[in-house]
């Protein structure tokens, strides 16, 4: 009889130049320096010992332990012994611990999140933490018993087909088994539907079930899940869940779920949170998933690397459509091709069985640093073949940087691909997403093209009635996203669209947006205790449950006589109420705008559909400078005519007019050294194609600087802008 104990209590941590302390797992060591900034938080190696007793267990069995994710490398020692060695932060391995295993033991753990060039991620915008961050376990087998020994996956393997009408499938299960003869009977039984037995020939038995009035997995609308269990004559049993379901993507319609055409939107996801790092607990996975759940999402991108089994085992039951990857990211490194070739082989065998994932992705952004090529394509292709040979139901795909040209032939590698788009936040404008939609979809109609991320930073102590591209405001966040969905909304052969983020995540190599240390591009903060605004028009977009939002609550102090209030609903009308009176009421579709005069303080209630939602708003006599971030210029950059001198330079100049004058570039590259730090490592040495460069400067400095605000003060931006109104512009 196989038994699985809980091993997380009672570890000593001991960390270079520290004396031990007592942890419970899950730990991780960078919960708070890997998320304040500075990009300094501690990469090395520590150590993890436990002191044991031998668990009960007959001469005959066997003990394990299991590990659901050590980051990034891991070496397992018991007495002495160096029983194991794993490469990989992400993923679950198995060790067997019966060989050194005394009655009195020594358990090191020696873990280590040192940079270096064989094991991925190493480049990357989010904080690479060490520790033992998921759970352990000791399992207890007898000696002939199912695979332990096989990459971390479970020992059963599920392969669903379903007929053509979608009311039959046949149902291939393959069971994995160690020191067991050949000719042993194992018994397969799926609940409901009846049992089959098979005998083991070279460490497998295989069956196949048919199964008639098959109840599908229907994504959020019906999530079904079947049970297989498979037992051992001598006592060993395991069991998994699966679930029916076909799935096809087509280029002018996108993805289609058991013959329904669905329209996936939702979020990607980081595992970790403030305070705790990526060492989560069932409780936070649970919040997350309620928080999407709540939002009417029916996809997730969890990136960029495998996630916990737990919350994997959450979208197959919500019916969450689900993107996998491994952490290969932002910079090939050639002597790390195997690693990610491991890394592939232990992702889509641990979460084969899952139905909610429906692609693997091969890597994220990589061309960013070096550009395309031949060694990065190769390895590319291994990571192709290996996928298509190791699962023959889902599709690869990838998510491409958008600084890649759509026509390199690289973003033709995997079945079907998506592009990271920023058109609104890091450079251009919002309607040039809707243009580069319409330009790839013409020039490819054959393909499938996805929107794997897209997002503007906000910080919601920060507020405008103005706003607009870097100034981390939620309001100019909000109406980004207004516009993402719109553009969304009208083009029905996008496959997917993931919001990058759905959850504020440490990366401790930024420094903007007054929160050090954090990429703020989520909808919900990184305590997850503060939903922004534009979380609430996703939920206007995607939600059936009746809700309605008003924007701007944290915009309490409002210097304009004459003030916008808008609300977000998913009901068809709504009407405001000012003071307690009915100030006017709208039909609509989503967003709703009123003009509403203020002199003092202001209750201010909406109702729509039974639905109501309150906030106070104050006329203020001067702006709250709590409403923007500590030294931004942005009292100079609304104030144009200060900075022109006719005939002159000045920062309103586009980056390639000042370029040509070679006083004004001189002037110009030594502060945008200084600007390219505020994005820490990954902007480092970016490599950008000619249709980028060309976008780039065409973009005002005035722009640019705007979007580095926190690393340029406003004595840099009046030094430069005073020194290019010297220089004269010739005619």
């Amino acid at each position: 009889m196989r038994s699985t104990l809980n091993f997380n209590s009672h570890w000593q941590f001991t960390k270079p130049g520290a004396a031990p302390v007592a942890v419970t797992l899950p730990h991780t060591w960078n919960a708070a320096d890997g998320t304040d900034g500075g990009n300094d938080y501690f990469r090395g190696i520590c150590t993890y010992t436990k002191e044991f007793a031998a668990p009960a267990h007959a001469d005959d069995e066997e003990v394990w332990l299991e590990f659901e994710g050590a980051a990034m490398t891991a070496v397992v020692t018991l007495n002495d012994q160096e029983l194991t060695r794993h490469a990989g932060g992400y993923s679950t391995f198995r060790v067997n611990l019966t060989p050194a295993l005394a009655a009195q033991n020594t358990l090191t753990v020696t873990v280590d999140n040192s940079a270096n060039r064989t094991v991925y991620p190493q480049k990357a915008d989010f904080t690479f933490y060490g520790g033992i961050y998921r759970d352990v376990h000791i399992l207890i087998v007898p000696h002939s018993h199912f695979a332990l020994d096989n990459h971390g996956a479970p020992a059963l393997r599920v392969t669903p087909e379903m007929s053509d009408d979608l009311h039959s499938a046949s149902v291939t299960v393959e069971a994995a088994c160690e020191n067991t003869p050949d000719g042993t009977e194992v018994l397969f039984a799926i609940e409901g539907v009846g049992e089959q037995t098979a005998a083991v020939q070279g460490g497998k038995a295989v069956t196949v079930f048919h199964m008639e009035n098959v109840h599908l997995w229907d994504g959020v609308a019906d999530p079904y899940l079947y049970s297989i269990a498979a037992s051992l004559p001598g006592g060993d049993a395991v069991a998994v869940h699966f679930g029916c379901r076909k799935i096809a993507f087509k280029p002018d319609t996108g993805f289609w779920l058991n013959g329904r055409n669905v329209r996936l939107v939702g979020a990607a996801r980081h595992q970790d949170r403030a305070g705790l790092g990526n060492a989560l607990t069932a409780a936070e996975h649970e919040e997350d998933m309620q928080i999407l759940r709540d939002m009417g999402a029916n996809t997730v991108r969890l990136a960029h690397y495998q996630h916990a089994q737990y919350f994997y085992d959450l979208c197959d039951k919500y019916g969450l459509v689900a993107w996998a990857e491994i952490p290969y990211i932002t910079e090939h490194m050639p002597e790390a091709t195997a690693n990610t070739l491991s890394q592939m082989e232990e992702l889509v065998l641990q979460n084969y069985n899952h139905p909610s994932i429906i692609c693997w992705g091969l890597s994220n952004e990589i061309t960013v640093t070096t550009g395309v090529t031949e060694d990065l394509t190769a390895n590319h292709r291994l990571l192709n073949d290996l996928c298509h040979r190791l699962d023959a139901t889902r599709p690869t795909t990838m998510a491409h940087a958008f600084m890649l040209d759509p026509n390199d032939p690289f973003v033709q590698l995997p079945d079907i691909c998506s592009y990271n788009l920023y058109y609104g936040w890091y450079l251009g404008e919002l309607q040039q997403n809707d243009e580069f939609f319409d330009t790839f979809h013409k020039n490819h109609p054959d393909r499938v093209i996805g929107l794997s991320e897209f997002g503007a930073d906000a910080n919601p102590a920060y507020q405008s009635a103005r706003p607009e591209r870097g100034d981390w405001s939620e309001s100019y966040q909000a109406v980004y996203h207004e516009h993402m969905l719109k553009m969304w909304s009208e083009r029905p052969y996008i496959w997917a669209m993931h919001v990058w983020n759905g959850f504020d995540f440490g990366a401790d190599g930024r420094g903007e947006g007054g929160k050090p240390g954090q990429n703020q591009k989520g909808l919900v903060t990184f305590d997850r205790k503060t939903k922004k605004d534009a979380y609430f028009i996703y939920k206007a977009y995607l939600s059936s449950d009746p809700f309605v939002h008003l924007c701007g609550r944290r915009y309490a102090h409002r210097t304009e006589s004459q003030t916008e209030i808008k609300v977000y609903s998913n009901q068809p009308r709504v009407t405001l109420f000012v003071d307690g009176k009915e100030f006017a009421t709208q039909d609509g579709d989503k967003i709703f705008k009123f003009t509403v005069p203020i002199s003092g303080t202001h209750e201010i209630k909406v109702v729509a559909g039974g639905c109501t939602d309150c906030m106070t708003i104050t006329k203020a006599d001067k702006p709250d400078p709590t409403y923007r971030a500590e030294g931004q210029v942005e009292n100079w950059f609304d104030k144009p005519e200060e900075l022109m001198k006719e005939g002159y330079y000045s920062i309103m100049d586009s980056m390639e007019t000042l370029q040509k004058s070679p006083a004004a570039n001189k002037l110009l590259s030594s502060l945008m050294v200084k600007a390219s730090n505020a994005y820490g490592d990954v902007a480092k040495n970016v490599k950008m194609p000619p249709e980028m460069e060309s976008q780039i400067a065409r973009t005002s400095l005035r722009s640019i600087l705007k979007q580095v605000a926190k690393s340029i003060t406003p004595a840099d931006v009046q030094q430069l802008n005073a020194a290019l109104n010297k220089i004269k512009k010739e005619s």
